[in-house]
């Protein structure tokens, strides 16, 4: 039984003799049997080289893997997964700001076949004040529009058996949410609760998590796109109204300018239409996007054969 810890790296020089102490805790907590897979992301400092100096002196098996720019932590997460060759797998951030016990916790959930995959939950977060109004704002949006099922204080780190890992492989979405497919394939899951603490600087950046947020909503919910119907209804009746109300003040000689009735007509009622019609076309091109994104439509997550075979 081998466990793959799969690290992002990106700007993490600062913290990398304390992270490769806290991985040899780890790996003295399994018992020798962890494998772990370093990915720099693109990282402009020294990351690479502090690790690629210390990859002969680690104790365990160890990968280095270099991507050929910044693509992000989560490409970076997939790159590592698809290099471990272990039976269990979990994502740690290089910045320590989880706890590196939490990773012995993932595993031995998997190990003992309690579920395929497992979530860590911050219950808490030793950040400023600024810092945690903004993550829960960031984190509610996302519950209430992308995933109802993600917890409320939200999700970086993860955990996963073999299975699991293949069939999260073979959604090769670009611009999309990792943590948004963990909980759209399902499987077995389990939560575990942690409290964030200070560690590295961050790389998650407030550019960073509205680009992310976007390609949420892009590759899991049509919302937008149901939003324009709505205003496109709503501008429908109002502009009805309106244009009783014109068209009858016409009738009555309140409205002495030549031309404005049949004006504001044309404008309230094509811009309603333009509206509608918006979210007509979109719904279409939302359905086209969704099957050209080629996800599987079922998880075959067990198979039971009794032992009689066909004739």
């Amino acid at each position: 039984m081998t466990f793959s810890l799969i690290i992002p790296v990106y700007k993490n020089e600062a913290t990398i003799p304390a992270l490769l102490e806290a991985v040899q805790g780890i790996n003295r907590s399994l018992q020798g049997k962890l494998e772990v897979v370093f990915v720099v992301d693109g990282s402009p400092d020294r990351s690479y080289e502090l690790l690629r100096a210390a990859l002969e002196t680690l104790p365990f098996p160890a990968q280095l893997l270099a991507h050929s720019r910044n693509f992000g932590s989560f490409p970076a997460i997939r790159t590592g997964l698809a290099a471990a060759r272990g039976q269990y797998f979990a994502a740690m951030a290089a910045d320590l700001q989880e706890p590196p016990e939490l990773m012995v916790e993932f595993f031995s959930a998997l190990a003992s076949n309690d579920c395929d995959v497992v979530v860590g939950t911050r219950s808490a977060r030793r950040d400023p004040l600024f810092t945690r109004l903004s993550a829960a704002a960031f984190w509610g949006i996302y519950r209430r529009f992308v995933v109802k099922d993600i917890p409320p204080g939200g999700v970086d780190i993860f955990g996963c058996n073999r299975q699991f890992r293949d069939q999260l492989l073979l959604l090769e979405e670009s611009r999309s949410s990792l943590i948004a497919l963990i909980f759209w394939l399902g499987f077995r899951r389990k939560l575990i609760s942690y409290e964030r603490r200070p560690g590295g600087e961050s790389g998650w950046t407030l550019r960073k998590k509205v680009d992310y947020m976007l390609d949420s909503f892009f590759a899991f919910t049509d919302y937008p796109i149901r939003l324009l119907i709505r205003l496109g209804f709503i501008g429908s009746a109002v502009s009805i109204l309106l244009a009783a109300i014109v068209l009858v003040a016409r009738l009555m000689d309140e409205i002495a300018v030549p031309g404005y009735a049949a004006t504001m007509l044309a404008v309230l009622f094509l811009g309603a239409i333009n509206l509608l019609g918006l979210g007509v076309v979109g719904t279409y091109a939302w359905r086209a996007y969704e099957n050209s994104k080629s996800r599987p439509l079922a998880i075959v997550a067990t198979r039971v054969e009794n032992e009689k075979r066909l004739s």
